[in-house]
This record gives C-alpha cells, sequence and structure tokens, in this order.
C-alpha cells in the first residue's frame, strides 16, 4: 500500500515537473532527486572507505551535471570535455585522496567509489535534463521504458520466472522478467514514435531497447552495490520503495544511454 501511494502522489509531481518547468527549473529538481541518491551512495560506499572525502561525489556529480545540462547539446558530447573529464577522474581524483591522507587499506575503494560516482550521478543528471530540454516527451519515453519496463518484468518474472538472471546480486530476477522489460521497452518506443512522429522509427526502437538493456544493468549494479555494503535497501525517504537511490538506479544508466542514442539519430527525432 505504501508503494502504491508513493507512486500516486510521486507520478504527477514528477510529469508537472517535465512538461511544466523551464530547464532550469527541471535541473533544480534532478538535482534534489540525483543529489539525494549520491547522499545515499555516499553512504553506502562508507562500508569499504570509512574515511575517504566521499563528499566529493555529490558535490562535483552536481556540478558536472549541471554543466552538462546547461551546454548546448552539441557541445555537451564533445571529445573535448569528456577528456577533461577523464583527467579528472584519473589525475585529479588520486592527488585528492592523497592529500586528504586516505589510509592506504582504503585507497582502492575509495578510489573506486569516486571515480565511479562521479559520472554516475553527473551523466545521468545532464542526459535527462538534455532530455526534457530538447523535448519535454523525451523524458516521458525514458520514464516509460524504465518504468513500465520495470513492472512488467515484476509481474512477468513473477508469473513465469524460471530461470535466475543473477542469482548472487538479486535472487528474483529472471531472464524471462528481463525480457519482458526489453519487450515493453520496445513497445512504449514504437507507440510513441506513433503518436509523437507519426510513425514507428526503427532507430528509435534500436535506442530504447539498448536503453532497456543499460536500464536492467543499472539496478543490477546498484544492488550489488548495496550487497557489497550489507545493506538492503539505499534509504527510507520513499515509503515502500526505499531510497532516492532504489528508485532511481535504472534512470542512472538509461538516462544517459537514451541521450547519447538521440544525439547520434540526429534531428530525425526531433519534433518540429
Amino acid at each position: 500500500m505504501k508503494r502504491l501511494l508513493t507512486a500516486l502522489v510521486g507520478v504527477p509531481l514528477v510529469l508537472a515537473a517535465i512538461f511544466a518547468l523551464p530547464p532550469t527549473g527541471f535541473l533544480l529538481v534532478c538535482l534534489f532527486c540525483y543529489g539525494a541518491a549520491s547522499l545515499e551512495y555516499v553512504s553506502i560506499s562508507r562500508a569499504w572507505a570509512p574515511s575517504a572525502p566521499l563528499w566529493v561525489v555529490p558535490l562535483l556529480a552536481a556540478g558536472l551535471g549541471s554543466y552538462l545540462s546547461l551546454a548546448e547539446p552539441a557541445q555537451a558530447v564533445t571529445a573535448l570535455r569528456l577528456l577533461a573529464l577523464l583527467m579528472v577522474l584519473s589525475i585529479g581524483m588520486g592527488i585528492l585522496l592523497l592529500l586528504s591522507r586516505t589510509p592506504v587499506a582504503e585507497f582502492p575503494g575509495a578510489l573506486g567509489a569516486v571515480c565511479f560516482g562521479i559520472p554516475y550521478f553527473a551523466l545521468a543528471t545532464g542526459g535527462t535534463c538534455q532530455l526534457q530540454r530538447q523535448d519535454p516527451w523525451l523524458v516521458f519515453l525514458l520514464l516509460a521504458i524504465v518504468w513500465l519496463g520495470d513492472t512488467a518484468a515484476y509481474y512477468v518474472g513473477k508469473r513465469w520466472g524460471r530461470r535466475l538472471l543473477a542469482p548472487v546480486v538479486s535472487p528474483k530476477k529472471t531472464w524471462e522478467g528481463a525480457l519482458a522489460s526489453l519487450l515493453t521497452g520496445v513497445v512504449a518506443a514504437g507507440v510513441w514514435g506513433w503518436f509523437r512522429l507519426h510513425r514507428v522509427d526503427l532507430p528509435l526502437i534500436f535506442i530504447a531497447a539498448a536503453t532497456s538493456v543499460g536500464a536492467q544493468l543499472g539496478d543490477l549494479v546498484e544492488s550489488l552495490l548495496k550487497r557489497s555494503a550489507g545493506v538492503k535497501d539505499s534509504g527510507t525517504l520513499l515509503p515502500g520503495h526505499g531510497g532516492f537511490l532504489d528508485r532511481s538506479d535504472a534512470l542512472l544508466f538509461g538516462a544517459p544511454i537514451l541521450w547519447l542514442g538521440i544525439a547520434l539519430a540526429g534531428t530525425r527525432l526531433v519534433v518540429p
């Protein structure tokens, strides 16, 4: 019941943010949601790096995510910016952990937590906001692929699931559920294209399939993070859903993939 009530309240608020807010306002909403998720990520990461300055993850992720969100779409994916990001992560974070006197035993875990965590949230923030900036209906498509796919995976897996997908990481997920999620995402993209573009667009179908696979992998990665830290839920702020990280784990992988796919597809998926 708590899960249903949270959805009944949350879904209208999310849709209102997508379609009613300007890009800057929507960015603030994304910074709040993904920022809350990043704080939960830091809390989990303390299990293997308790003394490291993991506060840089939400801080730099918010900064880089904002930069990606407000940059012109063509500029946001240039090789120079990606190279700069890699330099910050590899050189800058290594120096930061060195200067912060992170204990030697914690250094590998801290470096992994920081270098994974910053793009983990920054790319999701930038991707979600760029999609809304280009066309709010693209964010609607993202949520349809992820949320409807998750629902399909749950019910199909519960009813017909036999083959476990990743028993060590998530013992209830099945290959049958994963296939149902993939097909649901493809159908959602087909329906979206028919009503929004007045055609079933084949490249969009492939982009949706990649987004669905990425979203499911994002769910499993977050489950692996929680299991490695020995926690069941990332938080308790969303009754029936756990924390913000639990609710956005699939979006953290799905949003950048859909954004990249739309960028590569070019103007063919833009409504004039």
